[in-house]
C-alpha cells in the first residue's frame, strides 16, 4: 500500500467514504486538459444529504496539469457523521464564471475512537426488538391511554415481522462488508470442476 499523505500516491478519484477526523486527499486528473489549472480554479461542494445547512467547500490546489484536493484532519474532525451530496464547481478565473462538471456522493463515517455506538441503525433496532420478544420489555401492557391521547404496543406478530426485517437488513450488511473486504459470506457460490 502506497504513503497516502503523499500527494503523489492520491487516489484519482472522489473518495466514497472516509471517518470524521481523517486527512483526505485525491486529485481529479481528467479536467487539465479542458480546465488548465493555471486558468481555472476547481471546488468541491459538499452538502449534507438531510437537508441541513451543514455544508462545506474544498478548493484545489494544482499538480502539475491535475487538481489536488486535501481536506485536513482538523478539518474533518467537525464534520457530522451521515450521507452528503457532492459536486465539483470549476471557475473560469478571468471573469469568475462558473460550472458544474461532476456530482456525486459519499459517507462520512463516525470514528471509533470516539466513544460512540459502532452498531448501524439495522442491528441496534433488531436488538431491541428481540428484547422484547424474549420479554424483557418494561411493561407488559399493550394498550393506555393518558388524557385522552392513547398508545398501542406492537402485538408479537407485529414484533416477529419486524424481526425478521431487521435481521435481512443485518445480513445484508454483512454481506456487501464481506464482500468489500474480499472475504466469504453465506451467498458465496462454491464450484467443485
Amino acid at each position: 500500500m502506497a504513503n497516502l499523505f503523499d500527494a503523489a500516491n492520491a487516489p484519482t478519484s472522489v473518495p466514497t467514504e472516509f471517518y470524521v477526523g481523517d486527512f483526505v486527499q485525491f486529485k481529479i486528473t481528467t479536467l487539465g486538459s479542458d480546465y488548465p489549472n493555471t486558468d481555472y480554479t476547481a471546488r468541491l461542494v459538499s452538502r449534507i444529504a438531510t437537508g441541513a445547512s451543514s455544508e462545506f467547500t474544498v478548493t484545489a490546489t494544482a499538480s502539475d496539469s491535475d487538481y489536488l484536493f486535501t481536506i485536513l484532519s482538523a478539518t474533518t474532525a467537525g464534520f457530522t457523521p451521515d450521507h452528503y451530496h457532492w459536486q465539483i464547481e470549476i471557475e473560469r478565473n478571468s471573469d469568475n464564471e462558473r460550472i458544474i462538471v461532476d456530482r456525486g456522493h459519499w459517507d462520512i463515517s463516525t470514528d471509533y475512537d470516539e466513544n460512540v455506538d459502532p452498531r448501524s441503525h439495522n442491528e441496534i433496532m433488531l436488538q431491541k426488538l428481540e428484547s422484547l420478544l424474549e420479554g424483557k420489555a418494561d411493561s407488559d401492557v399493550s394498550s393506555y391511554s393518558i388524557a385522552g391521547r392513547s398508545l398501542n404496543k406492537l402485538g408479537p406478530a407485529e414484533l416477529l415481522e419486524w424481526r425478521d426485517y431487521y435481521k435481512r437488513e443485518v445480513a445484508s450488511e454483512k454481506r456487501a462488508e464481506a464482500i468489500k473486504h474480499g472475504r466469504r459470506s453465506k451467498s458465496t457460490i462454491l464450484a467443485r470442476f
